[in-house]
């Protein structure tokens, strides 16, 4: 945990930036580097009857860190993808709560 979920984002490209965003977002969270997928989703996207490029939207999932975390996260992950040439993206945070989440059956907390 995180779980960044991108679409828009070509897998070979994410990889390219992979190692050393996450090295950052470890650095930003003060988790390990482990903790941390990212899966680029295979999305097909239309409008008005036409195939069309999906717009580049990461939604990271996460225990909430605060606001600043938050922000310093958003800005590494944009600067990262950035990088590959694309210049323009949109991030959303999904918060888990920690009593809410389970792994192997068993709570987290």
């Amino acid at each position: 945990m995180p779980q960044l979920s991108v679409r828009g984002i070509e897998p070979q490209s994410m990889a390219l930036v992979s190692g050393r965003l996450v090295e950052e977002l470890a650095a930003i969270c003060q988790c390990d580097t482990n903790n941390f997928t990212i899966d680029c989703l295979q999305i097909t996207s239309v409008w008005s009857g036409e195939l069309v490029p999906t717009y580049p939207f990461i939604e990271v999932a996460w225990f909430d860190r605060g606001t600043q975390v938050r922000d310093q996260l958003a800005r590494a992950v944009t600067r990262h993808v950035q990088s590959l040439g694309i210049p323009e993206l949109e991030i959303a945070f999904r918060v888990y709560r920690e009593n809410e989440y389970y792994i192997n059956g068993l709570p987290c907390v």
